[in-house]
């Protein structure tokens, strides 16, 4: 048998955490309470998770400024599944396998810029589209058909500059998923922003507390005292009515106007009235989250690595007109990176010290806010998709 999981020890069956699961999100909000620590922790769901969730959903691989240039590639990995992400010649951006067809040895790493593929095993080299080019002392080998061999393809999509991929065939498209999404964030015109941060880092948490945590503005006011807290008025916090929705939630509120960021500059001529100091802070289930005001935006794409570690793929970018007319852009930008950076310091603090309270014997979730609205929704997504789909 193979060694037990210490974090199951005492956590129900599968089939006792999905009723849980199904039942807490039939409940109305007034009546809902958080997601019980069992959700955190089983190994079980985690596999369930994986397969009906991340290796069928759109997953944010990152920006399209993030590979500007003919040959720029950025690698990602949807669940066990390698991929790279590359600019073609022709300005489109593809995605396909990150695994060599012959041994099966992983290509690239990070980022960077490719004129060739080459694998770091055997030097089987491939172009940016993925066929095959050419494969040492194959000779020999009669069934050995280069013109043949080509990296997967992997569906790939693009949306305000987001990058987009999906193993499923069958996913119905990011746009059309986003279609009401796309009437609120729009105007934005978040394609534009310039990105300054992007990078990878690894917590020791489970992935939907880190999902919540963002989902949520509850919290600001204690947790981030020292930075964002005290520019948000969380009575003005609203929900959009329509909701829910299939794939993605939000929620918006307006800044103060002495925020020190989250308003729009003098400069910025399409954002109108009340736009012009409202963020807005969607989630496109199950785990991109970016909180978009009128001149920057931040997020993060996330994908569990175990029940108690999350991959988070971190970016910010700013509106152009806030560089292009600010007097010191170097300053403003290093100035900027260290405050985004701080929260989410704040945040690594908060989520981890939630999954180490989810491991405790004698823990118990309590009852929802309404600031938690979109914590509920969040519930209510993974019943969909775990409860419904289970084999």
């Amino acid at each position: 048998m193979p060694p037990s999981n210490h974090l199951n020890s005492g956590v129900p069956s599968l089939d006792k955490v999905l009723s849980t699961l199904r039942a807490l999100a039939e409940k109305p909000l007034s009546e809902a309470t958080a997601m019980p620590r069992e959700v955190y922790l089983s190994d079980e769901l985690l596999e369930l998770e994986k397969k009906n969730i991340f290796e069928k959903e759109w997953l944010c691989a990152g920006r399209t400024d993030d590979i500007p240039n003919a040959g720029d590639y950025l690698t990602y990995d949807i669940g066990d599944q390698p991929i790279i992400v590359i600019r073609n010649k022709n300005g489109s951006i593809r995605s396909m396998s990150n695994v060599c067809l012959h041994r099966m040895m992983k290509l690239l790493e990070g980022r960077g810029n490719a004129r060739r593929i080459t694998c770091p095993y055997h030097a089987w080299t491939y172009k940016p589209d993925g066929q095959l080019l050419a494969a040492p002392h194959m000779e020999k080998t009669s069934c050995f058909e280069l013109k043949k061999m080509k990296l997967p393809k992997v569906r790939c999509e693009i949306w305000h500059g987001w990058i987009y991929v999906t193993l499923n065939p069958k996913a119905v498209s990011v746009g059309d998923q986003l279609k009401k999404l796309d009437k609120v964030v729009g105007r934005y015109r978040m394609e534009d922003y310039v990105g300054i941060i992007s990078e990878d880092v690894e917590w020791n948490t489970n992935w939907k507390l880190l999902c919540e945590n963002f989902m949520e503005g509850y919290h600001l006011p204690v947790a981030h005292r020292a930075t964002v807290g005290g520019f948000i008025p969380l009575d003005d916090t609203k929900f959009d009515a329509r909701g829910p929705f299939d794939s993605f939630t939000y929620q918006y509120f307006g800044k103060s106007a002495d925020a020190p960021v989250g308003t729009a500059h003098p400069k910025n001529k399409h954002l109108k009235g009340k736009h012009r100091y409202t963020s807005i802070l969607p989630t496109v289930f199950p785990s991109h989250m970016y909180a978009l005001a009128p001149d920057h935006f931040w997020y993060l794409s996330i994908q569990p690595n175990g029940t108690d570690k999350v991959r988070i793929r971190f970016g910010a970018s700013v509106a152009p007109e806030v560089l292009e007319h600010h007097l010191d852009p170097e300053g403003f930008l290093r100035d900027t990176k260290w405050f985004l950076s701080t929260v989410q310091e704040e945040d690594r603090v908060v989520v981890e010290g939630i999954f180490k309270g989810a491991k405790a014997p004698l823990s118990k979730s309590g009852p929802l806010s309404w600031l938690e609205h979109e914590n509920h929704e969040f519930t209510q997504y993974l019943a969909r998709r775990l409860t419904s789909a289970k084999t």
